[in-house]
């Protein structure tokens, strides 16, 4: 099985600005395997300029927050490439990419680590937290997935929320729960 770290990625596009989104990392030996889903501007950004910043965000709030279209969050300068990462993380990695392979629906870019740090002690998700993670994920795969699955889902995550939330994860989890309703009410069109 793959080892995948759900972390949020920055890119650099062409105008100077960065492109700030939550992304999954394979590991791959020493290296990074980044795959985004076309279309994504990260492709075109990583091919330009090959350097990515990855953040592990320490609020859940962020992770979802890109996901359901909350992605003022506050960056710093990376330390060592031309990059930002999120200013509330447990820690970043600059990469670059050192190979591209093409493919239609997912390219990749293997990566190297050129530098790592960590800025905070990570001592771990509570429940809740990791259902807010896993509802993220399933809220990326509402076009793919049928809506029993989703319900069913998001009910089990549901009661990790009710357990062990604080006020953080539950917010997190009512954006995502919006943007689940959201496309639901929109219908198979859109």
């Amino acid at each position: 099985m793959p080892f995948i770290l759900e972390t949020i990625v920055a890119t650099k596009n062409a105008d100077g600005s960065f492109h700030v989104r939550p992304y999954g990392l394979h590991k791959d030996g020493d290296n990074w395997l980044f795959m985004p889903f076309r279309p994504s501007p990260a492709i075109e950004n990583v091919q330009r300029h090959p350097y990515l910043v990855v953040s592990s965000p320490a609020d859940v709030r962020i992770l979802a927050g890109f996901l359901t279209g909350r992605s003022d969050w506050p960056l710093v300068p990376a330390d060592k490439v031309d990059g930002m990462r999120l200013a509330d993380s447990f820690g970043h990695m600059e990469l670059e990419a050192i190979d591209f392979t093409d493919d239609e629906q997912r390219p990749k870019f293997r990566c190297k680590v050129l530098h790592e740090v960590a800025h905070k002690p990570f001592l771990g998700f509570n429940r809740a937290q990791a259902a807010v993670l896993e509802a993220a994920i399933l809220s990326t795969r509402l076009g793919m997935l049928p809506r029993e699955k989703i319900d069913t889902e998001m009910a089990y995550h549901r009661i990790s929320i009710d357990k062990t939330a604080g006020e953080r994860e539950r917010e997190a989890f009512s954006w995502i729960e919006a943007r689940i309703a959201a496309f639901f009410e929109a219908g198979p069109s859109a």
